[in-house]
């Protein structure tokens, strides 16, 4: 079992979800890339210590994790067993269904049975009694939606999870439907996790003061565009990149010499802020008040440790604000 630094809560920062009793670290990993079978073990651990031992207490996971699907839950697994299962009352874990997991009609989307046999398997992958947060991975124009937040609240009254959230739900009408609905049940939703980047800007047409106003919080996965708001790409498309690797959801020509000449620019105003531009992005995320974390994927422990460094500088002046839209425009 690895032995946990004794001050690896001083300099990390928490924020409180929502209206809830619960705070997330301000930066939290997630393992969607490079904790797959495919992967290097060792390097996942590392990775993990590292976190652990910089104040990151919250690890995000999802049924579809890998490659292949549901091996991230056994890599992490894996670890809580061998490595840090002593501390698991200090971690938050969290897992979602709701993309394709196995086949026949009960393997993906938003049903009562497929919601509920997902979270059973991850738990059994995962080796643990119940994940901090459950989620529902993405909307299911099928299903109604009181069947799957009803899911969600059997999940939460069953002892599986401790909270419900949703994910990539993104119009804020739908959002507030789905609170309201698990409000009603007794399940308040806790948190809602979408895409937000510089480069997606989505959750700008009024998501946020939503969230807020129903009393959820918010954590932004992909707030480096998957790497493409750091230097890597700066001087080509790296080998082992997200960009170069075929299980990767990047593509190559996602990586446009346009969106490099912005980089370059916003690479430029990191350091005149005296930080990296994987900083600077995590800083410009974060800036919401309603903002609770942002989620950070890593391929090596030092990323990880640059991402923390965000942390030193969150302020924005009005014309460093005005400079990035002008950039991003």
């Amino acid at each position: 079992m690895a032995i946990a630094l004794s001050n690896r809560y001083a300099s990390m920062t928490y924020r409180r979800c929502g209206r809830s009793g619960l705070k997330l670290p301000a930066i939290s990993v997630g393992l969607w890339h490079n904790f797959g079978h495919v992967d290097n073990y060792a390097n996942a651990l590392e990775m993990t210590l590292t976190a652990f031992n910089l104040g990151i207490t919250h690890f995000d996971l999802a049924n579809n994790y890998g490659p292949p699907g549901g091996s991230a839950e056994e890599t992490f697994g894996r670890i809580l067993k061998h490595e840090l299962g002593a501390y698991r009352d200090e971690m938050v874990i969290s897992s979602k269904a709701g993309y394709s997991m196995w086949p026949g009609p009960y393997g993906d989307m938003g049903s009562r049975k497929y919601l509920v046999a997902s979270c059973d398997q991850s738990l059994k992958r995962l080796g643990i009694n119940y994940v901090d947060i459950f989620y529902h991975h993405r909307p299911d124009p099928d299903t109604p939606l009181e069947e799957t937040m009803g899911a969600l609240d059997y999940i939460v009254r069953s002892g599986r999870a401790l909270y419900a959230g949703i994910s990539n739900y993104y119009e804020p009408e739908q959002a507030a439907a789905a609170a309201r609905i698990l409000r009603q049940l007794g399940t308040p939703c806790l948190i809602m996790q979408p895409s937000y980047s510089m480069f997606n800007r989505r959750i700008e047409n009024g998501l946020l003061p939503t969230l807020e106003s129903e009393g959820m919080g918010c954590i932004a996965f992909s707030p480096l565009a998957q790497g493409v708001l750091t230097a890597k790409y700066l001087q080509g498309i790296p080998e082992q990149s997200r960009a170069a690797r075929p299980t990767g959801f990047l593509k190559v020509e996602q990586v446009t010499e346009d969106k490099i000449a912005k980089v370059r620019q916003l690479n430029d105003l990191a350091q005149q802020r005296g930080q990296t531009l994987a900083q600077m992005a995590l800083a410009w995320v974060l800036r919401h008040p309603q903002m609770t974390s942002a989620l950070v994927g890593a391929s090596r422990p030092s990323q990880i440790e640059d991402c923390v460094g965000a942390l030193q500088n969150l302020a924005f002046g009005n014309d460093e604000l005005a400079r990035i839209d002008s950039i991003l425009a």
